[in-house]
C-alpha cells in the first residue's frame, strides 16, 4: 500500500505528482472492472440457474460494491482506491490552501458520485450503443414511439459527446504537464480537488484515525448498525487492496488480454473455415436404411414424427422457418422467434445460457 511508499517526503517541493503516477492509478482501476466482469461470466456460464443473475446484474452490483469501496477510502485517506494504491491524496484546489489529510464533506461526496457514477453511466451507455448497432445490423426492427425514436437519437449522438470529452481529457493532461493546470482529468476540476504525495504526516494520521474508531456498544441499534456496515466494508477494502497489492501485474496482464484489440487479433489468428458436412456418414444412413426397409408402419409413423420433430422451433413448435442457431448452446430456431425471445431476455430458452444477438448465426441449407 501507500504507507510503503519510498518516496514519501514531508516537504512541499515535491508535493505534487508525475503525470505518469496519475495516469497509472487511473489504468489500474480500469483493469478491475473487466477482470471481474470476466470471473462472473465464467460462473454464470457454469451455472446459469444459480449465477446468471450476477451476469444480467454486473453493473449495478459492481456500482455498489465501488460505492462501498471508495467511500471507505475517500473517508479515511482522502483519496479513491487507485490514488491511494500509488501514494496519492485529494485536496482542495486552491493553490494557497493547505494540503493537510481529510476531504470537507461537499468535496467528499462530488468526488465519491463523479469516481462511481461517470464510470457506470458511460457503460450503460457504450452497453446501449452496442445492442442498437446490433439491432440495425439484423433484419428486424420493431414499431418504436416518439420517446423510442428520441431515445435512440440521444444514444447515436453520444460517440460525439465521447469525442468531446476525449479531446477535453487530453487538453487538460497537456496542460498539467506544462504546470498550466493543477488537474490532469476534467472530474478532479468538476470535483474541484487536485492531487497531491502523500507524507509523513498523513500516514501518521490515517493510523491515528484507524485507532480511535471503535465499537459503539452503548450506541444505538440503528449506530450499531451502521458501525457494522462500515467495518464490513472496511473489511473488503481492506482485503481487495491487499490482493491488488499482489496481483497488480498480473491485472494489467489481463487488461491487455481482455482489450478488443487483442481479442480481434487472437480471433483472427486462431479462426478457421467451418469443415465440409461428413457426407459418407449421410450415404451410410442411406444404405443402412434401405437394407431396413421391412418395419412396420407403426415404427414408420415414429420416424417420420422424430424427423419432423428435429425440424420445428422449439419456441413455436412448428416447422422451422428461416433457421438460426445459437452459438451459446448449439438449439436451432427459427429467426423471428429467437431474435425476439433473446432481445428481451438475453439467454437460451433452452439451456439459459447468456446470450446475445451477436450469437445468432443463420444456417444456409440446401432446402433453403
Amino acid at each position: 500500500m501507500a504507507e510503503a511508499g519510498a518516496h514519501l517526503t514531508s516537504t512541499a517541493v515535491n508535493e505534487q505528482p508525475s503525470i505518469f503516477e496519475v495516469l497509472a492509478q487511473e489504468s489500474l482501476m480500469d483493469a478491475v472492472r473487466p477482470a471481474l466482469r470476466h470471473a462472473v461470466k465464467v460462473l454464470a456460464e457454469s451455472n446459469p440457474s444459480r449465477f446468471g443473475f450476477l451476469w444480467r446484474r454486473f453493473d449495478e452490483l459492481y456500482l455498489l460494491l465501488d460505492l462501498l469501496l471508495q467511500n471507505h477510502f475517500l473517508s479515511r485517506c482522502s483519496a479513491s482506491f487507485s490514488e491511494n494504491f500509488y501514494g496519492l491524496k485529494r485536496v482542495s484546489g486552491g493553490r494557497g490552501l493547505p494540503v493537510h489529510l481529510g476531504l470537507c464533506r461537499k468535496s467528499h461526496w462530488r468526488s465519491l458520485l463523479l469516481l462511481c457514477l461517470v464510470p457506470y453511466l458511460r457503460a450503460k451507455l457504450e452497453a446501449t450503443l452496442a445492442q442498437q448497432r446490433d439491432e440495425e445490423d439484423f433484419s428486424i426492427r420493431l414499431a418504436q414511439t416518439r420517446s423510442q425514436r428520441l431515445y435512440r437519437a440521444a444514444v447515436a449522438a453520444y460517440p460525439y459527446v465521447s469525442s468531446v470529452w476525449q479531446g477535453w481529457v487530453f487538453c487538460q493532461q497537456l496542460l498539467f504537464v506544462f504546470g498550466a493546470s493543477r488537474t490532469h482529468s476534467p472530474l478532479l476540476w468538476l470535483a474541484r480537488v487536485r492531487l497531491a504525495r502523500l507524507n509523513a504526516q498523513d500516514i501518521r494520521d490515517m493510523e491515528l484515525k484507524s485507532d480511535t474508531i471503535g465499537n459503539p456498544a452503548e450506541g444505538s441499534l440503528l449506530q450499531r448498525a451502521w458501525w457494522l456496515m462500515s467495518q464490513a466494508a472496511r473489511g473488503v477494502a481492506v482485503s481487495l487492496s491487499t490482493s491488488l497489492s499482489m496481483g497488480v501485474f498480473f491485472l494489467q496482464f489481463l487488461e491487455w488480454w481482455y482489450s478488443s484489440e487483442n481479442q480481434s487479433t487472437m480471433k483472427t489468428l486462431t479462426s478457421l473455415p467451418a469443415p465440409p458436412p461428413p457426407l459418407h456418414l449421410q450415404e451410410e444412413e442411406e444404405q443402412q436404411s434401405g437394407r431396413d426397409s421391412s418395419p412396420a408402419l407403426a415404427n414408420h409413423s415414429e420416424e417420420t414424427q422424430t424427423t419432423t420433430d428435429r425440424r420445428n422451433c422449439p419456441l413455436c413448435r412448428r416447422l422451422r422457418t428461416n433457421a438460426t442457431v445459437l452459438s451459446t448452446s448449439g438449439f436451432v430456431f427459427c429467426y423471428r422467434c429467437i431474435y425476439t425471445y433473446v432481445k428481451a431476455n438475453h439467454r437460451c430458452p433452452v439451456t439459459g445460457y447468456p446470450t446475445e444477438l451477436q450469437h445468432l448465426i443463420k444456417i444456409y441449407s440446401l432446402e433453403s
